[in-house]
């Protein structure tokens, strides 16, 4: 049986009189895989955050090798060898690969730093995890997927011997989470143990040795991952309440053979994205599928004026539209919930109640001195968190405090109010647990039943196949191949279409 290497016992935290860990124990074996797994706000974050010292516990304690761990902040972590790779990267951009990794523990050559000495050392480091990359590129060179690598890099270079994954797979293509998942395997056969955070159960099942499941604060199961599956671990999440039949595809009524509501007739993004040519009916959810820099992106960004059209034409309800700025496009009927809602979607600083009302504002002044209605911009507020089930305790709390699901709530409910024909999703559900999954799943099905079109773009082909209509796959810039779901019988052949798309 393999030792236990650290335990959290009774651990308990509060926030005011908020208690957010209830009398929660979490055991991490030397050499496992432990998913970590709860809807947004059961405490998953808490708990890590409490082991890597970011927040202090208020009841309870923290054992390694069965030693008594005073950890009060993120050095005593480091120091017993515990490092966070964060779901938002905390490398520096300018920097290269090696000044990363030895960040704040610059080698030195007498006072000066020794960059030969750095460089060095990071190779072999990056070769240890099978990383073909030049330790002297800078970060901002790199893809997503090899950024993460580098911050495991980083870790392991101070031997850290438990790694917390938060969400590492969210921005990865299907080649990267393989090289990824490579690089765990390999780490847990020399003895380092990781937590696993991820809304994804299918990668949690491949993954994982060990699981343990939190809800509303509180510790519900721990047990080996060959005893659970898919259908047990949501039961578990969401106490019985099973989302599951909101992932089920159901074939939808709409006009396939009726008018198009958007058209776009070799519509040209850049060089590699230069003849684009597809239809959306009215009524219709249609998916992009393909590998990151495949274009899928990139053609919703150029739909919402954020890239400029370099050629081609746009039809809009039967209107030819060439919109120059993303205003323009959204008077014109478009909506657009981008990738990084954190970065793109929120203004994470402000409170709910200033966000939701971003898109909207001209319409929620009055008198001839413009003033802002608040009466008028509180009654659409309230309306839309008990519509969308937006858990919040005020609108005025700010949104950065909100769980990933209620905030991506807020930028879908923000758009539907600018009453858009087309609603443009990219990667919707990223980051947000089974709920609310299913929650948006039902919003965009609604929408669309109201006879509005809808583009998907989704690296969860589980979730594609639930809701779209039609799927479009994409390769390099380039359409290549159009199929009905209902032709699509197992996600595997998606999957495979998608792949075989770039051979």
């Amino acid at each position: 049986m393999s030792q236990v290497l650290l335990e959290m016992n009774n651990i308990k935290k509060s926030f005011g009189a908020a208690a957010v860990l209830k009398d929660v124990h979490f055991a991490l074996k030397k050499g496992e895989v432990h998913a970590l797994v709860g809807g947004n706000g059961a405490g998953k974050s808490t708990l890590m955050k409490i082991m890597t010292g970011v927040y202090t516990l208020d009841e309870g304690e923290i054992l390694i090798e069965g030693q008594v761990q005073q950890i009060d902040d993120p050095m005593d972590a480091k120091k017993a060898g515990i490092a966070m790779i964060f779901q938002e990267l905390s490398l520096v951009q300018t920097m290269t690969v090696a000044e990363n990794i030895f960040l704040g523990e610059e080698l030195k050559k007498g006072i000066f730093r020794d960059v030969e000495a750095m460089n060095r050392r990071a190779r072999e480091v990056l070769e240890e995890l099978g990383l073909d990359v030049d330790p002297t590129t800078p970060v901002n060179q790199l893809s997503v997927g090899m950024s993460q690598m580098i911050e495991i890099a980083k870790a392991i270079s101070k031997n850290a011997r438990i790694l917390v994954l938060d969400e590492p797979t969210a921005s990865l293509s299907t080649s990267e989470t393989a090289h990824l998942f490579k690089i765990i395997r390999e780490l847990k056969e020399k003895g380092v143990s990781m937590v696993y955070i991820s809304h994804r159960m299918n990668e949690i099942l491949d993954i994982a040795d060990a699981i343990t499941i939190l809800r509303d604060g509180e510790l519900i199961v721990s047990d080996a991952i060959e005893n659970m599956d898919l259908e047990k671990i949501i039961f578990y999440m969401v106490g019985g309440k099973s989302s599951q039949k909101k992932f089920e595809w159901v074939e939808r009524a709409y006009d396939a053979e009726g008018e198009d509501l958007l058209r776009l007739e070799h519509l040209k993004v850049d060089e590699k994205i230069k003849d684009i040519s597809f239809s959306v009916k009215k009524g219709e959810i249609l998916g992009l599928a393909g590998l990151m820099g495949s274009g899928r992106t990139e053609i919703l960004e150029t739909l919402f004026a954020i890239r400029t059209k370099k050629g081609g034409t746009v039809w809009l309800d039967g209107r030819k539209v060439d919109c120059r700025h993303p205003w323009e496009a959204v008077q014109a009927g478009f909506a657009l919930v981008p990738e990084d809602r954190r970065k793109q979607g929120l203004v994470l600083e402000h409170s709910v109640r200033d966000n939701a009302i971003l898109p909207i504002v001209q319409q929620v002044v009055k008198g001839k001195t413009p003033t802002i209605d608040d009466k008028a911009i509180n009654e659409i507020v309230n309306r839309d968190v008990e519509k969308f089930n937006i858990v919040t305790s005020s609108i005025n709390k700010r949104i950065g405090l909100l769980s990933g699901g209620n905030q991506q709530k807020v930028v879908i409910s923000k758009w539907l109010n600018t009453n858009p024909k087309i609603m443009m999703l990219d990667e919707p559900t990223a980051g947000v647990d089974i709920g609310a999954k299913s929650e948006i799943i039902h919003i965009i099905r609604k929408f669309a039943d109201q006879g509005n079109g809808v583009i998907l773009v989704s690296s969860e082909f589980t979730e594609m196949l639930a809701v779209c209509d039609r799927i479009i796959t994409l390769f390099d810039g380039r359409i290549t191949g159009v199929i009905p779901r209902k032709d699509i019988k197992e996600e595997e052949e998606l999957e495979h279409a998608v792949q075989e798309s770039g051979e």
